[in-house]
């Protein structure tokens, strides 16, 4: 997983054809599928869309920055998503309504990949599980002004990269001080830096190892496994503390 020098098949043949490149997105995600293992925790529940595209035989994770009219994180940078509401029937239900909402993405533009194991994110409490999903490339984003005010597109592999990543330690509950990932992303075609960090950035990352299965350049000691089973075990141990 930690080797920097190995390159991904995937990174291989940047001529390769969407549908195989779907199928071993598919395949390399399959394990790390939590499914619904997660849903009995007595937490209210949220869901984001990790929104995957392929460009050029490369893959880009599509991102928003939140309006500055929300009441929550506004103009912070964020994947499409919000809280489940009572007429959805799952996360992937709540993560594909939300898309539609907020950038006019429509359910039948995307291919869903599976779930990966899901964040307790503080005030407000939540548990918020990723979705992964392939967009299809003609997919044009219509934000709505009222939650969006821009959406961006990012090299899957920037965020192994050690380029413009900067560590922020912080206290987190239920795993103490850690260093959470910030990432300032230049686009030149806006012309703009995107600053990415929190829980957007470790959904990112944890996403990129697994597909790209190499670990980060800024950190030679970083291993997925282990963040797994740190993210398990505070998922489980939140769950105990309430019964």
């Amino acid at each position: 997983m930690s080797s920097s020098n190995k390159h991904s098949v995937l990174e291989e043949q940047p001529a390769e054809d969407h549908q195989s490149c779907r199928e071993k997105i598919k395949k390399r995600l399959q394990k790390y599928d939590v499914g619904s293992r997660y849903t009995h925790i007595p937490l209210p529940k949220a869901s984001v869309l990790l929104p995957l595209f392929i460009r050029q035989g490369k893959l880009h994770l599509l991102l928003t920055v939140r309006s500055m009219k929300l009441k929550t994180m506004p103009g912070d940078v964020c994947f499409p998503g919000g809280r489940r509401e009572a007429s959805d029937q799952d996360d992937v239900q709540t993560a594909l309504r939300e898309a539609n909402e907020e950038i006019g993405l429509c359910s039948e533009k995307v291919q869903i990949i599976g779930r990966l194991i899901p964040y307790i994110a503080k005030s407000p409490n939540y548990l918020i599980t990723p979705v992964v999903g392939i967009v299809e490339d003609t997919f044009e984003a219509h934000p709505d002004p009222n939650e969006v005010t821009d959406v961006f597109l990012v090299p899957l592999e920037f965020f192994i990269s050690s380029d413009h990543y900067t560590p922020i330690p912080l206290n987190v509950p239920y795993f103490g001080l850690q260093n959470i990932h910030s990432f300032q992303y230049e686009d030149k075609q806006k012309k703009r830096v995107f600053k990415i960090w929190g829980l957007t950035a470790h959904f990112a990352l944890m996403l990129a190892v697994m597909i790209l299965q190499r670990g980060p350049a800024f950190n030679c000691d970083y291993d997925l496994q282990s963040t797994l089973t740190g993210c398990e075990i505070a998922l489980l141990g939140s769950h105990q503390s309430k019964l």
